[in-house]
């Protein structure tokens, strides 16, 4: 499973990087809502891209779709308003910042889904070290936000 971790590392070097050229798309063409369709449209057909070389890409059946949750058809509107953030906040709060506030936010609101398996995931209870983490990520925010 190691090799999980390595592969965690590298989306979050993507996410680090990725507001930059998404922000800079926004501001040289002047039109944030056009970037966030190229960065929809890119990540779309690299996704097809991918899907198909690698012969994984099917779409569920009619049976399979009706079983989906409702929630689980709503990733794409949280993912845009992850693309709207980096066009719109990341440029005014900086790189560290903005990223340090997500990756926080992200930990905090995913120790509550873990604890109560929510959204789709497994139980993880929320022990006094997974907060106490989740605090310390704050503190750290804190200090990248303010010096």
């Amino acid at each position: 499973m190691w090799y999980l971790y390595g592969l965690a590392m590298l989306a979050g070097l993507a996410n680090a990087i990725q507001p930059g050229p998404n922000s800079t798309l926004a501001k040289a063409s002047a039109q944030p809502f056009f970037a966030g369709l190229v960065v929809v449209i890119v990540s779309g057909t690299a996704l097809l891209v991918t899907g198909l070389v690698s012969g994984r890409l099917s779409v569920p059946s009619y049976e399979q779709a009706t079983h989906i949750p409702w929630w689980a058809w709503c990733g794409g509107v949280l993912g845009t308003v992850l693309t709207l953030s980096q066009l719109f906040i990341a440029p005014k709060l900086g790189a560290a910042p903005f990223l340090g506030t997500l990756v926080t936010v992200g930990v905090l609101a995913s120790i509550v889904l873990d604890h109560y398996g929510w959204v789709g995931f497994e139980v993880h209870q929320a022990s006094m070290w997974r907060v106490l983490g989740g605090v310390l990520m704050v503190a750290g925010v804190a200090l990248v936000a303010l010096f």
